[in-house]
């Protein structure tokens, strides 16, 4: 399984590879991109069944998705790398730490879930209406969850860009990666994570709520907790200006 990737920065710089969220592709991370790119080799690559990447039969479970992202490390002759997610990326990223440690530096993780807080059944029947739909049927409950009104206001280009994101993804690929996410409980090992650990939530965030984020920094040795006021889930791409310092700090 081969993940489509764009890779921008120093070819001597450290490199960072950058997960994004469930129905989106590696452009979610622009407003990361010219900041992190002048430190570091950034790697910006989109999970299997979205964007450019293929989009096999589901399910799909954590394992794979956290496995393609070795196996991109294994393509692109990279040792050792840190890691930034969102979301679904959040999510890789916390199985990465637990059982990839030797290839990572450090993580910077914002609104990941460790497990299927609103239950297995939410995340099947998304599945499911997906697979019978097509993804338009779940983008307009999806931004408003994503994206507070004000900032859907002041921003309508900046939202459309992420709905045809949505649009766009394979309806199985979105499905498959519901049912890897409904399977998942990562909150056993947390207590082995060896690497720092950036964990960022949003106050406002409905997709994955602050009280389901904010223990996993107890559980996790190395973790630095933030928790960002005035926000939405998708707080990487909508409040860049406070969310870049974040990970300049933690990343150097």
């Amino acid at each position: 399984m081969r993940l489509h990737h764009e890779i921008t920065g120093p070819e001597d710089a450290p490199v960072v590879l950058l997960g994004s969220s469930l129905g989106t592709t590696h452009a979610m991370w622009a407003p990361q991109l010219d900041v992190l790119a002048e430190r570091f080799r950034v790697v910006a690559f989109d999970h299997r069944g979205h964007g450019e990447s293929e989009a096999p039969p589901g399910p799909y479970s954590i394992e794979d998705l956290g496995g393609d992202v070795v196996d991109l490390l294994n393509e692109l002759l990279v040792e050792k790398a840190s890691y930034v997610g969102i979301s679904l990326g959040g999510a890789v990223g916390l199985w990465l730490a637990e059982n990839a440690p030797d290839r990572f530096h450090r993580f910077a993780l914002f609104c990941p879930p460790a497990y299927p807080a609103g239950g297995q059944q939410m995340w099947i029947d998304r599945a499911a209406q997906v697979r019978a739909e097509g993804t338009q049927a779940i983008v307009e409950p999806t931004l408003a969850r994503w994206f507070l009104p004000e900032y859907v206001e002041a921003h309508p280009a900046e939202v459309e860009t992420i709905r045809q994101q949505l649009l766009n993804t394979s309806d199985e690929g979105y499905a498959a990666c519901c049912e890897a996410l409904g399977s998942m409980d990562l909150r056993d090992k947390l207590a082995d994570i060896t690497a720092p650990v950036l964990l960022a939530t949003a106050d406002s965030d409905t997709s994955i709520p602050p009280e389901t984020v904010i223990p996993l920094a107890a559980q996790i040795p190395c973790a630095h907790l933030e928790v960002l006021d005035h926000a939405a889930h998708l707080v990487t791409y909508s409040h860049p200006d406070r969310t870049s310092p974040l990970l300049l700090t933690h990343l150097t």
